[in-house]
């Protein structure tokens, strides 16, 4: 749990209804996640099924109570219960650590953890609860995006232009085809429909924070004319412009 807040009535009688615990089962479903939780004095509480595994177990229960000396080397069980100890004095998370941690193999790895301090109904630190995911993993799973870094800031800065993705995939230093194929890989669409999200998305800036006339907007936005925007702006966001603007200036009221 974390530091009391003022919670609205309705969040708060809303949060005291849901079993103890539920919103960790995210992490059982996190890919090349490990999830933990200890208590204050540094017990596992918990665990999602990724770090039991690691750990050398097959069941939750198999873990709770143990301590990482119980189950780590004795130079990494010493680092983790220092960084912890920091966490309970300080009552502020430590978040981006890379540290040594087993990996499938049980070979120490380079990891990247995030941890927080957890708070009980006084706001006492009771414990704490963390991630841990491979580094090795997270650069491999980012390094499509950075070879296509350079496009997506011609992109960002040029989004009113015309698309010419011969232009694009020569930035790439690819051919058409393998950029076009590596484009869709990475990004899950085509070049131009990661352009037209990018003007939607300033369309939807400047509808809302302006009073622009609509053609100006689309026109400023980068599409060809009101009715190419409208078009667009309908199959991306469900709604008209109107509509959309009409609703960000009545606060989503009817």
């Amino acid at each position: 749990m974390f530091p009391p807040v003022d919670t609205p009535q309705h969040l708060r009688k809303w949060m005291e209804e849901l079993p103890p615990g539920q919103f960790r089962h995210l992490f059982d479903h996190l890919p090349g996640t490990l999830f933990f939780a200890k208590d204050r004095d540094g017990r596992l509480v918990a665990g999602n099924p990724a770090f039991v595994k690691r750990c050398g177990y097959q069941r939750e229960d198999q873990i709770v109570g143990l301590t990482d000396k119980q189950i780590f080397p004795p130079r990494m069980a010493d680092k983790f219960h220092r960084d912890d100890e920091r966490i309970f004095t300080t009552r502020q998370p430590l978040l981006g650590l890379i540290e040594l941690f087993p990996n499938a193999q049980g070979r120490p790895e380079w990891f990247i953890t995030d941890k927080l301090p957890l708070f009980d109904k006084h706001g006492n630190v009771c414990g704490l609860c963390g991630t841990v995911r491979s580094y090795e993993e997270q650069r491999a799973a980012i390094q499509p995006y950075l070879e296509l870094a350079e496009v997506a800031e011609h992109l960002k800065a040029n989004f009113r232009e015309r698309l010419e993705v011969s232009e694009l995939a020569e930035i790439a230093g690819l051919s058409v085809r393998q950029f076009e194929r590596k484009f869709r890989k990475t990004f899950q669409t085509t070049p131009r429909s990661y352009l037209m999200r990018m003007r939607v998305i300033k369309a939807c800036e400047l509808l809302a924070g302006t009073n622009l006339p609509i053609t100006e907007v689309a026109l400023e936005s980068g599409f060809y004319d009101h009715s190419d925007f409208s078009r667009q702006f309908r199959k991306h966001m469900g709604q008209a412009p109107t509509a959309y603007r009409r609703e960000k200036r009545t606060g989503g009221k009817r």
